[in-house]
């Protein structure tokens, strides 16, 4: 088995904090996530994860006008320059102070970052594509210029369409002009006048006027006129003529403060979010109010607007929420949000294409692999859901959750269809399904008794009693013989549910049970105890065959209360899921720990070790202790800060009277990294992990850029050319193409083997390409038109090569899955194309019967038939007919829905046609 697994994309986050990106094109939309930058294509309906991470949470980012380079600062003012098509990282920085705020000029030559009351221009790092000359800077970062003014921190950063002036605004009450280069008679300009921080200020279209916002909801207007008793005096200079206020408006909110605001020059729209979730929009100049919606729960934290000024972005960072909005139109273009608590557990659907993930918070959320979105959230459990797990066979998910309840989901209609409940009120801590889909097994941690239902009828079939202590693990073997429980008393049963006696067969261990797995042949188990150990056991015998101890394995890092090594901290020492690969040989591990372990099964070795993360925002990932971060008042990371916060909204204490835990609806200020459960994708090409920092994919990457086979100086492209037109030698020209693997010539290669020689050609083709000709022909069925063409290709492979195929099912497992789909989506095609068309030629077909047209009551002889002549409305429907079949059998499978009249038009046209040219 591969190990070579690399981090591919991170879901179940969207949005944590600071600011989001449109790209220039307004397609794009970045976030930051944790201490990431994920990136949704809202066209497409795509997203991945920039493959770079910081050391803290990413706090600001800011993209070039070209869109090529993305600069990311986290909170200690790091920075990781990226050039965002290719997804490399080119420089990191460090600008050594919390960076407030960030703007790239409209001219992508220089930027300026807030650093506190400072700002800073700099010029922007040059590339190749952007630098004329094509010499390289030694160093990518030159600061051009320094301002100081403000008394506190800049909030926003705006530039003039022309690049020539910025405004900043911030919390000290006001907003500055200043210039990039210095200017002939312009001197630093400070607006006053709120009485409240600033969230923004911007520069109208014709830049003749400012717009200021504060955060008390109030809007002022700026221009500049001439001095108040100047107006007669007036010189060529602008001596006299000063910044004043024209308009003031103000948002009435009640009680709800402004929170955020963005302003689009180019259509006049502002739009503002208040912290009782709702959002405004607005025309300016004359405030002009369009709509409100209330959009989140809780207070939306960043809007921005994009281009063309249509769709609205807004993130909300204590639910987790990332919206874009279009405002005409009133319809949301993306909605997105993470799970608000830690998630639980996780399962690959049977194709490998969806994840399900369980969280705390009570929700059930299904991930798309391929596009990265939440397809489908189920928020019918009223407690944290602790366990979910698939049918084998169909679309049926199982869940159990702490509120007594066993739930099983329709995932092809989304609904909750059968509900299990015991005969008293317990929190199921872990359940299995049958691979029938009959039999469901839960356990809890309040009765140690084993409770099976029927699927079918949803009655409580027996209860299993022989633990002596809370049940915490349950699997049942792939082939559904057997049932194996393991609890805290130590000890793990084997049970034969099936036959009359239900016997159980006790294995003996030296702690706590924390987790089972059954390998894929179910002739070995896997059980993680809580001190440290796995061990691997023989069903038939009952007896252990192996063990290894991972304490040393998981154990790292070290969390901010600590005042011992990693290395001496109770409690991260053991795995508490565990799972195994597809083909068995391998064991993946995780715990309460940064690291996910990877273990030969045959051996007893760690094959690798994966780092869930190395964000210093999260608690366990150091390695050393910071005695600087230590204080007479403990761990400063600890210490309650919320009294001496700038803003009265963060100064109030919202924790319930009276109550030891708090508000059970606040987050924890420094959460801790786990990792609560990891899965194989069915295919064995990636796994998955949900982790504090979210829902971690790794994968084998299997797009090979250039990856030859016996290569030697006689193969190149022309001669393989040259062996397929005048040698018409097919198979070698097919051969020698796979060898140079390049994706054009392949295809031309494949497309001219005519069709009467695929067989020939199949038959004598080498073993060693097989699975890269049927992922090729896989992947051609779902992208070539020559449909008919594909299937007899796969149907040769099929028939030459089955032997093969399924001796080797394992390595060509993927390829056959990627046939599979690409029939069945075929298949829908025609399906869809016939139902569509079927009726269509009944008519034309019924038109001759209709009209009852015959050629001697038209007296028409058609042998005399005068092509020069025009053409009645008179024809043979016969004709139309078998045209309009001739024609949509030659259509696509692709085609659009055409209307009736369109399509009888057209053949109506074709059917004159192809009477002329047959006469």
């Amino acid at each position: 088995m591969k190990t070579d697994f690399k981090f591919s994309n991170l879901l179940g986050t969207v949005y944590c904090q600071g600011n989001l990106l449109f790209s220039p094109d307004g397609t794009h939309l970045y976030s930051p996530v944790g201490n990431r930058v994920t990136v949704f294509n809202l066209v497409d309906n795509k997203s991945y994860t920039l493959p770079f991470s910081h050391r803290k949470n990413v706090s600001r980012i800011g993209l070039t006008p070209q869109g090529n380079l993305l600069l990311s600062i986290d909170e200690d003012g790091q920075a990781i320059l990226t050039n965002v098509p290719r997804r490399v990282v080119l420089y990191h920085f460090s600008f050594r102070l919390s960076v407030t705020a960030l703007s790239f000029s409209p001219s992508g030559r220089y930027f300026v970052v807030g650093l506190g009351r400072k700002l800073e221009v700099w010029h922007v790092p040059s590339t190749p594509d952007s630098n004329a000359e094509g010499d390289l800077e030694f160093a990518p970062f030159v600061r051009h210029h320094t301002h100081t003014g403000h008394f506190d921190d800049v909030r926003h950063i705006e530039w003039s369409h022309d690049s020539r002036f910025f405004l900043s605004a911030s919390k000290d009450l006001t907003a500055r002009i200043w210039s990039l280069n210095p200017e002939g008679g312009f001197t630093p300009t400070v607006l006053s006048g709120h009485r409240q921080g600033l969230v923004g200020a911007w520069f109208s279209k014709d830049q003749e006027t400012i717009y200021t916002v504060s955060k008390d909801g109030a809007v002022f207007d700026w221009q500049y006129t001439v001095k108040p008793g100047r107006e007669d005096e007036m010189d060529d200079d602008d001596s006299d003529m000063q910044w004043r206020i024209v308009n003031r408006h103000f948002f009435m909110q009640n009680s709800a403060t402004l929170r955020c605001a963005s302003f689009h020059a180019e259509s006049n729209l502002l739009v503002a979010g208040f912290s009782n979730g709702l959002f405004g929009l607005y025309e300016m100049p004359d405030f002009n109010m369009i709509h409100t919606l209330s959009i989140s729960q809780n207070e939306i934290d960043y809007v921005t607007i994009n281009k063309s000024g249509e769709w609205l972005a807004f993130g909300a960072s204590k639910l987790g929420q990332l919206l874009v909005w279009e405002w005409q139109s009133e319809s949301y273009i993306l909605k997105q949000q993470g799970h608000f608590d830690s998630m639980n557990s996780l399962v690959y659907s049977p194709d490998g294409q969806r994840i399900v993930t369980t969280s705390d918070d009570g929700k059930i959320k299904v991930w798309d692999i391929e596009s990265g979105f939440c397809i489908v959230t189920f928020t019918e459990h009223t407690s944290g859901v602790t366990a979910c797990e698939f049918a084998k066979k169909g679309s049926v998910l199982f869940t159990s959750s702490l509120d007594g309840s066993i739930r099983a989901w329709d995932l092809i209609r989304y609904r909750n269809f059968r509900t299990f409940t015991a005969a008293e009120r317990l929190s199921f801590s872990c359940m299995a399904v049958d691979p029938s889909g009959e039999i469901v097994a839960a356990g809890s941690l309040d009765s140690f008794d084993i409770h099976i239902w029927s699927v079918q009828t949803g009655q409580l079939l027996d209860q299993l009693s022989g633990h002596e202590g809370p049940v915490t693990s349950l699997a049942f073997a792939p082939n559904g013989g057997l049932l194996v429980s393991g609890s805290w008393d130590r000890t793990a049963r084997i049970w034969s549910i099936f036959n009359r006696t239900q016997t159980s067969e006790p294995l003996q261990l030296q702690s706590d049970v924390l987790d089972i797995a059954f390998r894929p042949d179910s002739a070995q188990i896997a059980i993680s105890t809580l001190d440290g150990q796995l061990t691997f056991w023989a069903v038939s015998e009952a007896e252990q065959v192996a063990g290894l101890d991972g304490r040393r394995d998981v154990s790292g890092g070290r969390k901010i209360s600590d005042r011992r090594t990693a290395a001496n901290v109770a409690g991260t020492k053991s795995f508490s899921t565990i799972r195994y690969s597809t083909d068995g040989t391998c064991l993946l591990a995780g715990g309460n720990s940064k690291y996910i372990c990877l273990y030969s099964v045959t051996t007893m070795v760690l094959l690798k070790k994966f780092t869930v993360s190395v964000n210093l925002s999260i608690s366990g990932t150091q390695e050393f202790l910071n005695s600087k971060l230590l204080t007479e008042a403990g761990p400063a990371g600890l210490l309650d800060e919320q009294g001496e916060a700038s803003d009265m909204e963060d100064r109030i204490d919202r924790s319930l009277p009276g109550s030891k835990r708090g508000d059970p609806s606040a987050r924890r200020k420094m959460a801790e990294v786990r990792v609560n459960g990891v899965a194989f994708s069915p295919s064995g090409t990636a796994f998955c992990a949900a982790s504090t920092e979210g829902l971690l994919i790794y994968s084998i990457d299997n797009a090979i850029q250039f990856d030859p086979f016996d290569l030697n100086m006689e193969i190149t492209p022309a001669s393989t050319l040259a062996v397929l037109q005048q040698e018409k030698d097919y198979l070698k020209a097919l051969v020698m193409a796979f060898r140079l693997n390049e994706a054009g010539l392949i295809q031309r290669v494949f497309q001219a083997i005519p069709y009467t020689d695929i067989a020939l050609v199949v038959e004598q083709f080498p073993g060693v390409y097989v699975a890269r000709l049927l992922r090729y022909v896989a992947a051609q069925t779902e992208q070539s038109p020559h449909v008919e063409f594909c299937l007899l290709w796969i149907k040769a492979l099929v028939d030459k090569h089955g032997a093969w195929l399924s001796a080797n099912r394992g390595k060509v497992d993927v390829e056959l899955r990627v046939v599979a789909r690409a029939l069945s989506k075929m298949k829908d095609e025609v399906r869809r194309l016939a139902d569509e068309n079927v009726y269509m030629v009944d008519y034309l077909l019924g038109q001759v019967s209709y009209n009852a047209i015959t050629e001697s009551e038209l007296d028409l002889d058609l042998h005399s038939f005068d092509p020069n002549e025009e053409l009645g409305l008179e024809f043979d429907f016969d004709v139309v007919a078998e045209a309009e079949k001739r024609r949509l059998k030659a259509l696509p499978s692709s085609t659009k829905e055409l209307s009736l009249d369109d399509i009888l038009l057209d053949g109506v046209q074709q059917s004159e046609e192809e009477w002329i040219r047959v006469e």
